[in-house]
């Protein structure tokens, strides 16, 4: 039996397990919505109030379903839309399938209405990308897709689909197999295991830094069991935090230019650094020259081109961390190894110190810290309750503070650091989750940006508790303005008379201002669980988020 491209598309992503799509209707993707009607039962949309909402949401269902996302959006100004949620996708290394409508093939090129060539766009932020002109290829295309962006270093991949291929008739195979071609990464490169154990034996400091090809393939039991055979601190990136959980006491947190300090002082008096699943970023690592100048580096990770890029390992292995940590363990644990006491003093001491100056910055009379807020909240939620954040200084430090226990319970911009990601990846978030509560942190900022997304997370009663801290400017920016450009602050102050709270409660949700902890902790519990809640918290323009300019 023929079908038409449409109806091709809808059943291979129901074959492909597909529950849910974030998508957009418009004018070049009207038949696949006319076939999507007939298969609500099985594939849920959700329709948000623009497309970046829509790409950020499926980047928070596929963080915690474990799940490819799936977007749609027409051609032209709905598909670069999505640009910005793509490029977000493949810097974190998030499986989305962005589907796109696109004129018909003879139109391609000739300055139709909404031609745009969104291949050509987003070709250097994708996995791997396909325009179908022929409708033949379209269910191999799907199958693939899949595939691509669920194996090896996950991504976006992106599918464009003229209008003429979503009309025209093909026969469906229901048997259809896609074969994934080996890489070279599946390949374990025994020697370099062996010479990675050589140097772990002669470390007298081993550092294990864990990142989110950690989270990504839920490896955080060996890590921990590493970290216990060498006496080993753990530093995580961004990413790699609630790799293992942050009660674990070798546990040192965030690493990096606004990383916990005993985790970068410890990373800095290390003679080993253990990385696993990271790319040493320059947030990570500062200026790559001076990084780890005297210190030894193995690097673990599934993508070839990250070896090298940006730090020169003394030894590399480039594979999957759950086919490589088994092995690495069973070779160290035959050394019997012997842990450095003086170097867990030295790790106890950092921890130590880092906790009583916490202790002193938390004391405030006049108005809440931050971390007295994001304290709070940490305690009140269970360890399962999955938090995402926007970008900026409550991002930092939401990272540094909040006691994250379990993977695929931070989802958050990383590299790309998108200004507005945190109510979209919310919604992705609580609905993969079953419509659990979600807890989002934001800036007045961050929010601005994106709150149009209140409208869905209304209409399908999502229980997401918003902590928006309000500090009536840019933070970060005002930040860097106050250390780098003599306190100009130059666009970064917003004057805006927003009432938050009022204009949560004209899209249909509620809304509260807080002044106190005790007024925060009695919103917590009096939330709804049919719908989100917005709380605004006052904090100090002037507070500044940790941040070392040299590593």
């Amino acid at each position: 039996m023929k079908l038409t491209g449409a109806q091709i598309l809808i059943k291979e992503l129901i074959r492909q397990n597909v529950e849910v799509i974030f998508g957009y209707p418009g004018g070049y993707v009207l038949s696949i919505y006319d076939e999507l009607t007939r298969h609500e039962k099985k594939i849920r949309h959700i329709l948000p109030a623009h497309e970046q909402g829509a790409s950020f949401a499926a980047i928070g269902y596929a963080g915690v379903s474990g799940k490819p996302g799936v977007v749609l959006a027409t051609s032209g100004p709905g598909a670069t839309n999505l640009v910005t949620g793509i490029a977000a996708a493949y810097l974190d290394s998030v499986p989305v399938i962005f589907i796109t409508g696109n004129v018909s093939v003879p139109m391609l090129g000739q300055d139709s209405f909404q031609d745009i060539d969104i291949v050509g766009c987003t070709l250097p932020i994708v996995k791997h990308s396909y325009i179908v002109k022929d409708v033949s290829r379209l269910q191999g295309v799907i199958a693939e897709a899949f595939l691509i962006a669920n194996t090896g270093r996950k991504g976006p991949v992106h599918i464009d689909i003229p209008k003429n291929v979503q009309l025209d008739l093909c026969d469906y195979n229901d048997n259809l197999t896609i074969e994934e071609v080996p890489s070279k990464s599946k390949l374990l490169d025994s020697g370099a295991l062996d010479d990675a154990v050589s140097l772990i034996k002669k470390s007298k400091k081993p550092y294990i830094y864990s990142g989110g090809g950690v989270t990504a393939t839920q490896t955080g039991k060996e890590v921990l069991f590493l970290s216990r055979m060498l006496g080993a601190p753990i530093g995580m990136s961004l990413m790699g935090i609630g790799s293992v959980p942050g009660s674990y006491e070798m546990n040192l947190g965030m690493s990096g230019m606004h990383g916990v300090s005993a985790c970068v002082e410890a990373m800095r008096e290390a003679d080993l650094i253990i990385a696993l699943g990271v790319r040493f970023s320059d947030r990570a690592t500062g200026s790559a020259d001076k990084y780890a100048v005297n210190t030894s580096v193995i690097h673990i990770d599934i993508d070839p081109a990250e070896i090298g890029k940006n730090i020169k390992p003394d030894i590399s292995v480039c594979g999957d961390l759950k086919d490589i940590l088994p092995v690495l363990l069973d070779k160290v644990k035959k050394e019997n190894l012997q842990i450095n006491s003086k170097w867990q003093d030295e790790i106890t001491a950092l921890i130590k110190n880092d906790i009583e100056a916490q202790s002193k910055k938390n004391l405030s009379d006049k108005i809440m810290t931050p971390e007295q807020i994001i304290g709070a909240v940490s305690d009140f939620y269970d360890k399962s309750t999955v938090v995402t954040t926007d970008v900026g200084q409550h991002q930092m430090w939401v990272a540094r503070s909040y006691k994250f226990e379990e993977p695929h319970t931070l989802i958050t911009s990383g590299g790309l650091g998108a200004m507005g990601f945190g109510l979209g990846a919310a919604i992705g978030a609580s609905i993969a989750s079953g419509n659990k509560r979600t807890v989002l942190f934001t800036g007045d900022g961050s929010f601005l940006m994106n709150l149009s997304e209140m409208a869905t997370a209304v209409t399908h009663k999502l229980p997401i508790t918003i902590i928006l801290m309000n500090n009536h400017a840019l933070g970060m920016v005002r930040q860097f303005q106050s250390n780098l450009f003599n306190c100009n602050f130059s666009c970064s102050t917003l004057s805006d008379k927003t009432d938050f709270p009022a204009l949560a409660k004209s899209f249909g949700a509620a809304g509260i201002y807080v002044s106190s902890i005790s007024e925060l902790k009695n919103a917590l519990a009096d939330a709804p669980c049919d719908g989100p809640l917005l709380i605004e918290c006052n904090i100090d323009i002037d507070a500044e988020v940790v941040w070392k300019q040299s590593l």
